[in-house]
Formats: C-alpha cells, sequence, structure tokens
C-alpha cells in the first residue's frame, strides 16, 4: 500500500504542485484508511483491488462511531477518492470503490468577518513610535488590502512588491501565481516599514531564501504564520475587540467589504485566487445576513 500512496503522493506534489501542509493531511488520511483495512482483516493479501463500496461504507461508519465530526469524515474521503480516483486512472485498479459514495452533508458555516470600524481599530493599534509597530501595521494593511493568505503573506519577497505600478505578485495555492492592486495606504505602510527594515536583520546566522523576505522576525529571518496568528492576536486585545479571530479573518473581511461596495463576484474571486465561485459565493450570504440585520434593526414594520 505505502507504494501506492508514495506515488500518489509524488503527483500531488510534481504535476498538482499542492502545499507541503496539503500533502501531509493526505498521506495522513489515506494512513490511517490502511490501518484501518489491515486492523479490521478487510484486505485480503494486501491486495489493494480487493476494496469495494462495502468497504468504504464500513469505514464511514467506523468514523462516525469514533466520534469524527462530519467535516473531519467529509474531508478524510475527499482524500481517498482523490487517491482512487488517481490510481484507477493510472490502470492500476478497473473499478473505483469510492464512485457513488455517500458522505455526511456538512452545513456550511458562514465565514467570520471584521466589521470597518473594527478593521479600522486593528490597523490602528500598533505604535508606529517603533519598529515593531511599524511592521506590524504594514503586516494588516497588506492582509486586509489584499485579501491575501497568511501562507502568501510570509512568503512574500521584496521583489514581489511593484511600488510604481501599485501591485503585488502572490503565489497562492498550487505556486499559482496571481497579481494584486495595491492600495495607495498599503505602499506608504509598506515604504515606512522598509525604511527601518534593516533594524531586524540582527543574525549573520540568516537562510539564503529569508534575506529578501518582506516580513522579518526580530532575529532577522522570515515571520512565520504562527507569529503572524500572535501579532494579530496582540493587536485585537490592544484595540480593545473582545472577538477570537484568526488572519484568515481578514481576508473573510476583504471580501465582504468588498461585495457590500458593489464589487462583482468574479472579482472578487479573481482578487482571493479562489479555483471555483462556489467558493467566492458563500460571501453572498454574508452580505445578505448583514442586510436583513440592519433592516430587522432600522425599519419600524420590520
Amino acid at each position: 500500500m505505502n507504494k501506492y500512496i508514495d506515488i500518489f503522493i509524488f503527483y500531488l506534489r510534481n504535476e498538482k504542485n499542492y502545499s507541503n501542509n496539503t500533502i501531509i493531511s493526505y498521506k495522513n488520511d489515506l494512513t490511517q484508511f490502511f490501518n484501518y483495512l489491515k486492523d479490521y482483516k478487510l484486505l485480503k493479501k494486501s491486495n489493494i483491488k480487493c476494496i469495494n463500496h462495502k468497504i468504504m461504507r464500513k469505514y464511514i461508519v467506523y468514523l462516525k462511531e469514533n466520534t469524527y465530526s462530519r467535516r473531519s469524515i467529509s474531508r478524510k474521503i475527499s482524500s481517498i477518492r482523490s487517491f482512487f480516483k488517481f490510481i484507477h486512472k493510472e490502470g492500476i485498479i478497473e473499478v473505483n470503490p469510492t464512485l457513488n459514495l455517500i458522505t455526511p452533508k456538512i452545513n456550511k458555516k458562514l465565514p467570520y468577518f471584521l466589521y470597518l470600524q473594527e478593521v479600522n481599530k486593528l490597523i490602528e493599534a500598533p505604535s508606529q513610535k517603533i519598529p515593531f509597530g511599524i511592521r506590524d501595521k504594514a503586516i494588516l494593511e497588506v492582509l486586509y488590502g489584499t485579501g491575501i493568505r497568511v501562507e502568501e503573506l510570509v512568503n512574500l519577497n521584496i521583489g514581489d512588491i511593484d511600488f510604481n505600478e501599485k501591485i503585488i505578485r502572490v503565489f497562492g495555492k498550487g505556486s499559482k501565481e496571481r497579481i494584486l492592486p495595491l492600495s495607495n495606504i498599503s505602499i506608504r505602510a509598506i515604504q515606512e516599514y522598509l525604511k527601518n527594515r534593516n533594524l531586524f536583520n540582527k543574525s549573520k546566522f540568516i537562510k539564503m531564501n529569508d534575506k529578501d523576505a518582506l516580513f522579518l522576525n526580530r532575529f532577522g529571518g522570515r515571520l512565520t504564520a504562527r507569529s503572524i496568528r500572535r501579532i494579530i492576536i496582540k493587536y485585537m486585545k490592544i484595540a480593545g475587540l473582545n472577538k477570537k479571530i484568526s488572519p484568515h479573518v481578514l481576508r473573510h473581511s476583504f471580501a465582504t467589504h468588498l461585495l457590500g461596495g458593489g464589487a462583482d463576484l468574479r472579482s472578487v474571486q479573481e482578487l482571493l485566487g479562489h479555483k471555483s465561485l462556489s467558493t467566492t459565493q458563500i460571501y453572498t450570504h454574508i452580505t445578505k445576513e448583514r442586510l436583513k440585520t440592519v433592516y430587522k434593526k432600522s425599519h419600524p414594520r420590520s
């Protein structure tokens, strides 16, 4: 089984250009599934061809009995589906056992977002009298001003910014490149940070690929996604915003405010780097819900 998993992982890494985190998730899901088959002796003579639709249904029941959430079950089955689709296409198996497999329905959660006043409070929270505050304000401006993912932010290099054209080059999921506009406010914040960036270069032992990094930590290395999360939590407290949020909430806020301001769905899809329009459509539900709330609060006969 490991042989087939390795072939599949090679395909994901080299042909699909999936991120390391996504690849690890796929591998863990597949390893768990095949360990289940071994433990319950459902794999005859280690022959992958004996896996059928009935075994797949049993596995879903097993996951339910072990109190996995619907979302977790759906993700695990999705990983297995992709695997069997691949090896079927490669001619390793004749029948794909995951075809027509019914998985638990997931209730879509509306993405959490900040109102404009809250975003403004958050962005104004970092002190502009110290280098770290100047850096952190630039980080918040770029996250909200472009809607990029945190992983995309930490991978930014100085050379990815064109100040003359007011654009930034971003490499998203699957190493797909997209060009995003930068607001004058974001540009000013980045330029102010760059004036102080040399203050972060305190170590001579920084990796070569970190020397061009846009946002640096106190040692002169590239900031991590975990560091960005801590930065946001810190300024949420300073701003007096009693909400637990992740960096992704600024991305949700970006999309919600664009649609609320009249942007069309296709443009927002392109800015966010979504592969499917249906992924972007969830933000239309947010704007509808917000309008309903405003209506109920404001209309005398609501």
